[in-house]
């Protein structure tokens, strides 16, 4: 009698996964392209709440049963924080400012975007911000240690493909700096305090060579 293919050799070892990696990256993988097909509200900025901060939010408490803390929602090292944030708006200050004017597609992109702010771009970066410095680096943080910083890097540059050039190089380093803020202070307040100080700086610097 022929001997079958055993089924085993074709499909190799068994993987074993942990089981929140796994979900933190499936549905962040879904929030984003949701994000970039459909809308919830007639404005992105609420829908960026609930899909970036609410939903996960929600997910952390009630599926994981763990506390927010643990994934950044929190003040954390608020000493540290605050320096960083104070350095981080100084140091991107003048380099936004350059590029701001100079750059004609960021230029094109943010000078008119002025509208709302900066309540706008609080909006819309708060659960950006949680999403990838809160929720994704800290669940990858537990399982591949300091490599969560480069981990949570990728998908945050992906999505930052569509924007200018220049800003999408430069998510590159941004968004591993962003992290590390982050696992700095063990919080994503602070590297979301810096964002929403680079993106209102960038709008209002864009608007202003414009309107000049």
């Amino acid at each position: 009698m022929r001997r079958s293919f055993p089924f085993e050799c074709l499909v190799g070892e068994r993987l074993v996964f942990d089981w929140k990696i796994v979900a933190v990256t499936v549905i962040s993988l879904i929030l984003l392209v949701f994000d970039d097909y459909r809308s919830i509200t007639p404005f992105k900025y609420w829908d960026r709440v609930i899909l970036y901060l609410i939903i996960p939010l929600l997910v952390i408490i009630v599926i994981f049963r763990e506390h927010p803390r643990w994934y950044g929602f929190t003040l954390g090292d608020w000493k540290a924080g605050m320096v960083l944030t104070i350095l981080g708006a100084a140091i991107m200050a003048p380099i936004l400012y350059v590029f701001g004017q100079r750059d004609p597609a960021l230029n094109a992109y943010y000078r008119d975007m002025t509208a709302g702010l900066p309540w706008t771009t609080f909006l819309d970066l708060i659960g950006w911000e949680f999403l990838f410095r809160g929720w994704i680096l800290f669940a990858y943080a537990r399982r591949f240690g300091p490599e969560a910083l480069w981990l949570q890097s990728v998908p945050f540059v992906m999505a930052h493909i569509g924007k200018p050039e220049l800003e999408t190089f430069f998510t590159i380093i941004g968004g591993f700096g962003f992290g590390w803020v982050a696992w700095r202070t063990r919080s994503f307040v602070w590297p979301f305090l810096i964002h929403w100080f680079v993106a209102t700086f960038l709008i209002m610097v864009a608007a202003a060579s414009h309107t000049g």
